[in-house]
């Protein structure tokens, strides 16, 4: 590919992104290394919106918060490739785009994140400690190796996502829940400091992206984590992650020959095929980002295997299906019916949906 003008990354300006996009600059250059990338940052809709309540009863939030104005940039010409959280992706793109390439994912599963019990009592017992200020008593702590279910009645899980909301529920239905939003630092101080919350739930992915860690007995470590947070990763059985969680999507112009060769270098296609599987389940459910919905997918061999859980009147519903990895449009679009199928035509019989292959 012959050495011209700069490619251009467009990325949001949180650490997070950055942290990310980072990562896909490295990629690019290892890949192509006469060529020239450059990382242009741009502030979004919901950047902007950050401190305010996006999420509220009743009303449906605007869908490309995190993403319109990276594909405004692409449209226009001023950036060639957009780095995004594929979870902040909506299904359907603008006309003129398309997902160029998806990364390799990385762990996709939520982690849940609390006080420890003996760190409060330590800084309670020396109130000379400089960590100690008033009203740090009134906060409460737990043992190593908290559940969801674990939770006390009435314990606060703070969480602005109505994925994680339907799921801490249906695992403990005794919980109370709040709204948390701000960058992962800002949430992680907030669950230090303000006694009325109890736990919050991040994505291990996005905590491992700031080099945080979570170490063998359990602490949350990192140079910007506050003193005395535990985390507990919670296994897909508690916790199903929403679609493209823990991957990152590569958008470009459809009709870019030169970014799509680009972009079939940074392809993983094992993660391709799983988030395009959660992706028209996702689509097929009618929702976004915001929508009560889960859905993993992963790859054993040649078959694909999605599961899926989604708040549908009321009820916390399962499914999953398997099936080749080539088909995985046709997998995810077949769990979405079992879990919400369309009312029967008037005066047809309704089709058998193969029930044994769901649970």
């Amino acid at each position: 590919m012959p050495v011209s003008r700069p490619i251009i990354l467009a990325t949001r300006g949180s650490a997070l992104a950055l942290a990310q996009a980072r990562r896909v600059l490295d990629q690019c250059r290892a890949a192509f290394p006469k060529l020239s990338f450059e990382l242009k940052l741009i502030k979004t809709t919901g950047d902007k919106l950050a401190t305010a309540a996006l999420a509220q009863a009743g009303k449906t939030l605007p869908k490309g918060l995190f993403t319109k104005e990276l594909e405004v940039a692409l449209l226009k010409h001023r950036a060639d490739l957009a780095v995004h959280s594929l979870k902040d992706l909506p299904t359907e793109l603008p006309p003129g785009l398309c997902l160029g390439a998806v990364g390799k994912r990385a762990d996709a599963r939520d982690v849940l994140l609390y006080r420890d019990a003996d760190y409060l009592r330590a800084a309670e017992a020396d109130r000379q400690a400089a960590e100690w200020s008033p009203g740090q008593s009134a906060r409460r702590g737990f043992p190593p190796g908290l559940t969801v279910a674990g939770l006390p009645s009435g314990a606060t899980v703070a969480t602005s996502s109505t994925r994680r909301k339907a799921q801490l529920l249906a695992r403990n239905p005794a919980l109370r829940l709040a709204d948390l939003r701000g960058n992962v630092v800002t949430r992680l101080q907030r669950l230090a400091e303000r006694p009325e919350l109890d736990a919050t739930v991040l994505a291990l992915a996005g905590l491992a992206r700031l080099n945080f860690r979570i170490s063998p007995d359990g602490w949350l470590q990192g140079d910007a984590v506050p003193d005395g947070l535990r985390a507990t990763v919670l296994d897909l059985e508690e916790m199903l992650p929403c679609a493209g969680q823990g991957a990152l999507g590569l958008e470009i112009r459809a009709d870019d020959e030169r970014l799509a060769a680009i972009c079939e270098r940074l392809n993983h296609f094992n993660t391709r095929q799983c988030v395009l599987a959660e992706r028209a389940f996702l689509a097929a459910m009618g929702g976004g980002c915001q929508s009560p919905v889960a859905a993993y997918a992963e790859v054993a061999g040649s078959c694909l295997h999605l599961r899926a859980r989604a708040l549908v009147d009321g009820q916390l519903r399962r499914a999953e299906a398997r099936g080749p990895v080539a088909e995985a449009l046709e997998l995810g679009r077949q769990v979405a019916a079992a879990l919400n199928p369309p009312p029967p035509e008037v005066g047809r019989p309704s089709e058998a949906d193969g029930a044994g292959a769901f649970s």
